[in-house]
């Protein structure tokens, strides 16, 4: 065993020490340029990048589906209502009311408590140290209203003057 250790000592005795950092391979200096970085990686970069859509941008997503799924069933019942009223305003105005106060908006809702609760962490918004407010999103606070029977007569209004004018209305349930 001893006479192994003395021939790979005797061996690199032989070899020239290198006198650059650069001798001990054979890369070139000038093909190690490294591209510029934002910042440091991390391991939520990593992790974000490799998982899919974060969690907030499934979340978003899902509330907009839900919201259009509910603006064509709505639809679809205010012209049922319409129908029926066959041109009695008060008749249609009192049934559509009711409708729209017994919707139910529970799994849409329950996400947009989720979205207000944690799309400030997940989305890592840039806060007002002095105010506590955090950063605005193209122009407009983050938070979502939940959908209530005002947010459907906003847009399916209790009057049969003509159609509904949700068709016209963004999807996303912004109030200004």
């Amino acid at each position: 065993n001893n006479g192994a250790v003395q021939e790979v000592s005797h061996r690199q005795a032989e070899r020239p020490a290198p006198t650059r950092a650069t001798d001990r391979n054979d890369v070139r200096p000038e093909r190690l340029a490294r591209r510029p970085r934002v910042g440091p990686p991390t391991l939520e970069t990593y992790v974000a990048a490799s998982g899919g859509p974060l969690a907030y941008m499934v979340r978003l997503r899902a509330i907009e589906d839900l919201t259009a799924d509910h603006l064509a069933k709505l639809a679809v019942i205010w012209h049922a209502l319409a129908d029926l009223a066959r041109g009695d305003a008060d008749r249609f105005a009192r049934a559509w009311r009711a409708a729209a106060t017994a919707w139910d908006f529970g799994q849409t809702n329950a996400l947009i408590v989720r979205h207000n609760r944690y799309f400030p962490i997940e989305a890592r918004l840039p806060m007002d140290p002095r105010t506590g407010d955090f950063a605005l999103v193209d122009g407009r606070p983050y938070t979502r209203e939940p959908l209530d029977a005002e947010w459907v007569l906003e847009r399916f209004p209790p009057v049969l003057d003509g159609p509904p004018s949700a068709a016209r209305d963004s999807l996303v349930p912004f109030r200004s």
